[in-house]
């Protein structure tokens, strides 16, 4: 499977400064220190309906990431996987009649137009489930001749006591575990399992369903959480940097693939940092497929909204805040993004240096991406009202916000 082409990020004068980040299992800001080639895993899509909000909202706060340490000299492995087989992809294409295939081709196409046109850097190994079957096998194989997994009726489970280490990612309790797996396309009711958290690694072929060779396992599928282990282990390893993902992601399936890959290596941890992206509302509630409350970026496009405005308008929350999409949210977009058009096709303007300075300090700390766009409105501010002498300003200052935002001027 391929990605999306690359957009090309600017150089900039001086260097950037190691990112600080929270991470989901410590419940803290951890400062990260990858050595010449930082590695970051990012779970992708089920390609059954178009890219909405949340999505976009998600894939910008990893890009962000990777321009932080792009900006402090590094190179970045980016890995990012497509679900593209799993239950709700042949559900919606039974629903459609439409072959499984021909849908989750056509949504992963329009998946890379719209990431295209937001500018988010494609990832370096881009991976559907689907090519990665014959990696996945061997791991489930391990990790049942080991003990870690078991058969029922033919399926394969993942024992959660293999790992002495389960829980840490989320640190949720039993109860809300199990709450949480019932919604979250787990089966904790399911008859005979050891544990109702135990996830499935392998789905034993269903009639009517596509299936593919399973060695000793038989013809079946992959399960969810295996699916992204076998992958960040083939092309990242262990104690990769960043395990990246929505905060719907920190459990199941971030919990369960840490403990795969703990179970099948015996080392700790899986990642470095667990990092989420909080969740866009519509109408007061999350966008979800489920729900059908999405406002589509590829939607947006066809309305002739400028993708610049609509990073815009992602980059003006902070990437763990939980925020709702708005007419207004998308109106103040549109104004920023004209205000700084302005400032910076004027021929000379305020000295810039400090700016990319400011910008440089709020994205290392967290993400703040809020407080980079407060520091180029006020740069574009004085611009309006006072103008500056230095002829090279508003080339540096459109230089940086492509670099480190993403935002071309």
């Amino acid at each position: 499977m391929y990605a999306w082409p690359a957009s090309e990020v600017p150089a900039l004068p001086g260097q950037g400064r190691d990112l600080r980040i929270h991470d989901t299992a410590t419940g803290g800001l951890i400062t990260l220190d990858p050595g010449p080639v930082a590695r970051i895993y990012v779970c992708g899509i089920t390609p059954y309906d178009a890219t909405h909000l949340g999505h976009a909202a998600t894939y910008n706060a990893f890009d962000l990431v990777q321009r932080v340490w792009l900006d402090t000299k590094r190179q970045v492995h980016y890995v990012q996987n497509v679900t593209d087989i799993d239950d709700p992809l042949l559900e919606r294409a039974a629903r459609d009649d439409i072959d499984w295939v021909a849908l989750a081709e056509k949504e992963t196409a329009l998946f890379r137009e719209d990431m295209t046109a937001l500018r988010m850097l494609p990832p370096k190994q881009y991976i559907g489930a689907v090519e990665a079957i014959p990696g996945i096998v061997p791991l489930v194989e391990r990790l049942r001749d080991a003990g870690a997994a078991y058969e029922l009726e033919g399926d394969v489970y993942f024992s959660v006591e293999a790992d002495p280490h389960f829980g840490k990612v989320s640190g949720l309790d039993a109860a809300a575990m199990r709450l949480l797996s019932a919604e979250r396309g787990g089966d904790p009711e399911r008859p005979g399992k050891k544990n109702p958290l135990d996830p499935m690694l392998w789905m034993a072929a269903r009639e009517g369903e596509p299936s593919w060779d399973g060695g000793s396992l038989g013809q079946g599928r992959p399960g969810w959480h295996i699916e992204c282990v076998a992958i960040a282990l083939d092309h990242l390893g262990m104690g990769f940097e960043v395990q990246g993902g929505g905060s719907d992601l920190a459990f199941p399936h971030h919990e369960m693939g840490a403990s795969h890959a703990q179970a099948l290596t015996g080392e700790f941890p899986f990642a470095q940092a667990y990092v989420h992206a909080g969740m866009v509302a519509l109408d007061g509630e999350k966008m979800s497929k489920s729900k059908g409350n999405l406002v589509f970026v590829s939607k947006l496009r066809r309305d002739g909204v400028d993708p610049v405005a609509i990073r815009l308008a992602l980059l003006s929350h902070h990437y763990r805040a939980d925020w709702e999409w708005t007419d207004q949210v998308l109106q103040d977009a549109l104004a920023r993004l004209e205000r700084w058009r302005a400032a910076v096709s004027r021929p000379d303007g305020p000295a810039a240096d400090a700016l990319v300075e400011e910008i440089r300090e709020a994205l290392a700390n967290d993400l703040d991406a809020p407080a980079a766009l407060t520091a180029v409105d006020r740069w574009a501010a004085r611009q309006q009202e006072q103008g500056g002498s230095d002829e090279g300003a508003p080339g540096v200052v459109s230089r940086a916000v492509d670099a480190l935002l993403g935002v071309a001027l």
